[in-house]
């Protein structure tokens, strides 16, 4: 009888994150992280706030783009905070595939997207979800701000 080895290459990129430990990416300083956590938003700005709040795919770090520039990366348990004009903005997430939120920002408002960690076919996938205030600002709470590149 031939053994099917499929399932086991699917888990192997898990697995070896599992064996491997967390990922690493440039956090930004205690006192940055609390004045981001306050959810304080300029009446002239909008806050965007991508977050990434599961286990799932700690050992995995997770490009960032907003309007398409690179912002960093994320590992488990960490946060972006864009502080942006009101208008039309797209923050993508970068993986095994790229998965794209659309965004038309208001003045004085905050928007909260989660990343989700998926299984991919080689490395691990991603997914966007807009999420409500509530549910957003819980999830931050439970991240560590990363420092962006602009």
């Amino acid at each position: 009888m031939k053994t099917d080895n499929r399932f086991f290459f699917r888990l192997l990129p898990l697995l070896t994150a599992l064996v491997t430990g967390c990922a690493s990416v440039p956090m930004a300083s205690p006192d940055e992280d609390a004045k981001a956590k306050s959810f304080a938003v300029q009446a002239d700005k909008s806050n965007i706030y991508m977050y990434r709040n599961e286990f799932f795919g700690n050992a995995v770090a997770m490009a960032v783009e907003l309007d398409s520039k690179l912002a960093g990366q994320t590992a488990h348990h960490t946060y972006f905070l864009f502080e942006v004009s009101p208008g039309p903005h797209q923050v993508s997430s970068v993986a095994e595939n790229t998965s794209t939120v659309q965004l038309t920002t208001v003045g004085g408002k905050a928007y909260f997207v989660w990343q989700e960690v998926k299984m991919g076919m080689w490395n691990a996938g991603t997914q966007l979800h807009e999420v409500d205030e509530e549910t957003g600002r819980k999830g931050v709470s439970e991240c560590q701000r990363v420092k962006a590149n602009f």
